[in-house]
């Protein structure tokens, strides 16, 4: 059974920098790609970035583009998603994401098989 645990959110500032992590477990890590999604009260689940198996593939939203980094470390079955620039409106629960296939890139909610329970990030003007 795949298990993504979500941590490193947390209230931070406009123009603040968090790091969320996430610990992948229950298949091999380095076979996937994986994503990063949120989703704010009363709206939809939206993309934020994704990153093939290697690493060295990587998209994100263009909400975040030029902010937000994705980045993994097949080695500690971990990802990571480097947010920088804060701004009220990246306030949202962040999920980690993970495909059912390795052919997948997760880029939308339909390419996710397993979902983290999220952490909550939240950003003050």
């Amino acid at each position: 059974q795949v298990q993504l645990a979500e941590s490193g959110g947390d209230l931070v500032q406009a123009g603040g920098s968090l790091r969320l992590s996430c610990a992948a477990s229950g298949r091999t890590f380095s076979m996937y790609a994986m994503g990063w999604f949120r989703q704010a009260p009363g709206k939809d689940r939206e993309f934020v970035a994704t990153i093939d198996w290697t690493g060295v593939y990587t998209r994100v939203g263009d909400s975040v583009k030029g902010r937000f980094t994705i980045s993994r470390d097949n080695a500690k079955n971990t990802l990571y998603l480097q947010m920088n620039s804060l701004k009220p409106e990246d306030t949202s629960v962040y999920y980690c994401a993970a495909p059912r296939t390795t052919a997948t890139l997760p880029l939308r909610v339909v390419d996710v098989g397993y979902w983290g329970h999220g952490t909550q990030v939240t950003v003050s003007s």
